[in-house]
């Protein structure tokens, strides 16, 4: 038998194991949901950090509580956290079920409701059955309900209370320490850190300009700028080398004649 459950209503679990499924109705400008889980000590806040299930920290170091993850079905679209309460260390007397939206509110989303099933029992009717309705429509994220020691049982209550200021609001509200240095982190993963492009160095010829002789070849030899280490122009002895003598001119010849140049035609 199903219990229908009202707001601050509890009914006892006999379960050991119960699957909490979060269910609504998918459609154009319906929001994505997250199922949570916050395991709260006897002081009414989490131990450490590591007391958060959720999408990424989909399971408890002791393994007794875990995010199981969406699914479609005929209904509509579901997200699922499953509890083993017999194993749930002693220190733990809360597990908060909790619903969150993708930064917009849940007056978006139709048919909203969580359901409580005795994990142990294959296709059976819900334990439970809570219909949740915003107060004021603004909430992103929502309290469903929560698991609770009483004794030596548990208990389910129903709760449906909202926070405008997201999941990170909710988590902050019950000991999770949020480092605002970091980027906001919305309930679709955390996002990249953006990067500056930076300009590329100027391209190198990959020729050498002839302007700009290459180092390690012999220079261009020119009157202006001899080559070190080769033989310099006439006009500039090198140093070291013989020095070239002078030709003395002879008197010139009143009657000194070239000889014929060339091939001579004689005509007839």
């Amino acid at each position: 038998m199903t219990h229908a459950m009202l707001k601050g209503s509890n009914v006892p679990l006999e379960a050991a194991t119960v699957r909490a499924v979060l269910r609504w109705t998918p459609g154009q400008g319906v929001p994505d949901v997250d199922a949570s889980a916050l395991l709260l000590g006897l002081d009414g806040r989490v131990r450490s950090d590591e007391d958060f299930v959720f999408y990424n920290q989909p399971r408890h170091p002791s393994g007794k509580v875990w995010r199981l993850g969406k699914k479609r079905i005929t209904e509509g679209l579901t997200d699922t956290i499953q509890s083993d309460l017999s194993g749930v260390e002693p220190g733990v007397g809360r597990i908060l079920l909790v619903a969150s939206a993708d930064g917009v509110s849940f007056d978006r989303v139709p048919a909203l409701c969580i359901l409580l099933y005795d994990a142990a029992v294959a296709d059976a009717e819900p334990l439970a059955r809570f219909e949740i309705t915003p107060q004021t429509g603004a909430e992103t994220a929502m309290i469903c309900g929560e698991l609770y020691r009483r004794g030596e049982g548990w208990k389910f209550r129903a709760l449906g209370e909202g926070y405008s200021n997201g999941l990170k609001g909710l988590a902050t509200d019950f000991g999770i320490s949020v480092d605002e240095s970091e980027p906001a982190q919305e309930e679709v993963g955390q996002s990249l850190p953006e990067t500056t492009s930076q300009p590329l160095p100027p391209e190198q010829p990959t020729t050498v300009p002839s302007q700009q002789p290459a180092y390690g070849y012999p220079q261009p030899t020119s009157p202006q700028q001899p080559a070190y280490g080769y033989p310099q122009p006439t006009s500039q002895p090198a140093y070291g080398y013989p020095q070239p003598q002078p030709v003395l001119a002879a008197p010139l010849d009143p009657n000194f004649r070239l000889p014929p140049q060339g091939p001579q035609f004689i005509g007839r």
